[in-house]
Parts: structure tokens; sequence; C-alpha cells
């Protein structure tokens, strides 16, 4: 009698460190999709940076729930075969989500990924794929391309003195999915997503040019000179660092417009690769920057950065990579029982006014909408510093 009950003790010992050892050693896998070496790289690697690190600090402070979170992450090169390659691999894995990168390639694999049924963060903050009804498992941190340039046009037309005649505002973008996006209307899998060029009539502003400038143009000359003739007033440019050679050359040209850079085409380092040419300019930011030392969500960034990257200043893209994060993880930490797409899209559905402690403004999810930031500020270089010039302006879900 003593030995079966011995035994019957040990098994069931024996069960429960087994057991015990599976749920340690259970992670959650992620995948990233990141530009590290293409065309957007500049940016693409601090984002990717931010992404890393936070998960990093989650592993190290015990994952989430006790799960430890295993990223799965490929540079693209922001080639589009190389991102469905990548997301078949993850697929294949075992991911539960995934945080993406670029327009084009989100674009390519949203019917995929909501067959898959895997939630996909993406650093595209193209307007159409916000839509939940579109695309019910893309998710958007930043608020949308296409919102940053309708308060850029609406700042313009509420500041233009002169009665006599309509701001004349230029345009300008690389001629991929990104770059478009902010500015021309879309149809998009049966619906029709109005941009800023629509807008500008609303508010009164005349579009005068569009010049087409490279990611990695090293001379903008042969455009600007072309823009010249038509006198534009303002140019709005959707681009990465390419921005600091456009407003050297535009600064050489002796062009009198004012730019304003949409967000990934203005950061700490993009203002000191153009020195003084950058002044002046004008900058739609939905993130809070590493000099927002009062942010609790800023000071935190900064504790985690500087226990893995010693010295480093960090640049916006790196807030924008953390953030992502930061609100994936908040998603998954409220998944009860086994962590799936489903479960988590449902979670992230659920955040109302998610405070990131001051990164961006409160994050909301609704089951019609994946617009998850719906404000940001307008900043000015001057004096070589950004400089906010508005209070957060908050637009339409």
């Amino acid at each position: 009698m003593k030995k079966r009950l011995f035994l019957v003790i040990a098994l069931s010992l024996a069960l429960c460190f087994f057991g015990t050892t599976a749920m340690a050693s259970k992670t959650i896998k992620i995948g990233g999709i990141f530009d590290i070496t293409g065309g957007t790289g500049s940016v693409g690697t601090p984002y990717a940076e931010g992404v890393r690190d936070y998960v990093h600090y989650l592993n190290d402070n015990g994952g989430i729930n006790g799960m430890k979170i295993e990223l799965l992450d490929v540079d693209y090169a922001y080639k589009i075969p190389q991102a469905l390659a990548a997301y078949k691999k993850f697929k294949n894995a075992g991911v539960v989500a995934i945080q993406g990168w670029g327009t084009g390639d989100t674009e390519a694999m949203s019917p995929i990924i909501t067959k898959d049924h895997i939630p996909y963060m993406s650093a595209s903050y193209s307007e159409h794929l916000t839509n939940a009804e579109v695309t019910p498992y893309n998710f958007m941190v930043g608020t949308t391309y296409a919102d940053q340039a309708r308060v850029a046009l609406k700042y313009i037309a509420t500041n233009w003195k002169d009665k006599s005649r309509k701001p004349r505002v230029a345009l300008i973008y690389n001629d991929t999915g990104f770059g478009r996006s902010p500015f021309f209307d879309v149809d998009y899998h049966g619906h029709h997503f109005p941009a800023a060029e629509s807008y500008a009539k609303e508010v009164g502003v005349d579009i005068v040019d569009t010049p087409v400038i490279g990611l990695r143009a090293l001379d903008a000359t042969p455009q600007l000179l072309s823009m010249k003739q038509k006198d534009p007033d303002y140019a709005i440019v959707q681009e990465t660092s390419v921005m600091a050679t456009i407003l050297k050359d535009a600064k050489k040209l002796g062009l009198r417009t004012k730019f304003f850079a949409l967000n990934w085409a203005m950061s700490g380092k993009i203002m000191s690769l153009a020195g003084d040419a950058a002044e002046g300019c004008y900058w739609t930011n939905p993130f809070a920057t590493w000099d927002d030392v009062h942010l609790p969500g800023v000071k935190k960034a900064r504790e985690i950065s500087e226990k893995y990257h010693p010295g480093k200043v960090q640049v916006v893209n790196y807030f924008q990579g953390y953030t992502a994060m930061l609100v994936m993880a908040e998603a998954i930490s409220r998944v009860k029982g086994e962590v799936t797409g489903e479960k988590i899209k449902d979670a992230l559905e659920s955040l109302k006014d998610f405070d990131t402690g001051g990164l961006t403004v409160p994050i909301t999810f609704t089951k019609k909408s994946h617009k998850g930031s719906l404000g940001l500020r307008i900043y000015q270089v001057r004096g070589g510093k950004l400089v906010p010039v508005t209070g957060k302006i908050i637009v339409k879900r």
C-alpha cells in the first residue's frame, strides 16, 4: 500500500514538474519584417531597434504573463517578394502576430493576412489599411499619412494671409505605394479612399505641382527647378532621409517655398544632415521626441535604450517601433488562455484610450476602425531645434 502511494505521489510530482517546465518553455512567436538595407533603411533601422528593444525588455522582465516573446525578424530590403517570402516563413513557424513595415508589401499581403487571421501592425500609415471591413487584421499605431497631409493643408489654409489668391502647394513624393498614399485618392478592395489632393479643394488650396523624387536620390535639382517655375508657397513632402537633399538643393536654388515634412521625412538626424537649409521646415509628427523627457513614456523608453545602447541618442523612428510593440504587447497581455491571432485581434479592438505614456495620443481601436492614433503636433525647425508650433491636433476617425 505504501509503495503504491509512493508511486502515485512520485508520478504526480513528475507530471507537475514536466507540466510546469512545458509551460515555462512556451514562447509567443512574433514576426518582424524590417527594412535595414533597402530604400527606407535609414528610418527602418531605428524603427526595428525600437521593436527589438521593447521585446528584449519584456523578456528580461518575465515576458508576457510568464511567456517569453520569440521575435523572428528579417531584413527584407524594401522588396515586396522578400516580404512575401518572410511572411510564409513566419506563418510556417507559427507566429501569432507580425510587426510589418512598408505600404506596398502590407497592401500585397493584406488578403492573406485576413485569410490566415494573423494581426499585422504595419509601419505604413496608409489610410486604406485602417478600415476593419476591408483589412480586419491590419492595425495602425501612427496617424495616417492622409490625415497628416490634411492637417498640413488645413494649417496652410488657416494661416494664409494673402486674400487676393489661394495658397499654391506642391506635393513631393516618391513613386511607391508609400509615396503616393498621402496625396492621391485610391480605390482599394471595392472602397474609395479620398486623400489630400481632394481635401485641398475643400480648404481652398491650389495644388500646382507633384514632383517625383526617388527615395535614394542624390540630387533633387531637376525636379526643384521645374517646381520653381510653378512657384508654390508650400511643398508637402512624403519621403525619408532624401528630405535633407531636397532642403539643401532648394536652398542652393534660392526657392522661396516653405516645406512641410510628413512624419518619416524629418527627425533630429535629417535636420542635422540638412544643416541650416532645414531652418523653417515644418513637420507633422504623431510621436514624442527624445527631448520630451517630461513624458513618462519617453522617460521609460530612454531608460530601456540606455540599458541596451549606452550613450545613444535615439531618433523619433525608434519611438515609432517601440510604441508599436508596446501596443501589441498590451493586447497580448489581455488574452486569456491560449494566445491566438483571433484573440489578439479581439484584444486590440478592446483598447480604448490606451495610455502610451505620452509617446502618442491615447490609442483606440474599434471593430470598424483600426486607426489607432488620431492626433499629432506640428513642429518647426527653429534655431536648429524641432519646436512644437501647435498643441495636439485631433483628426477625425
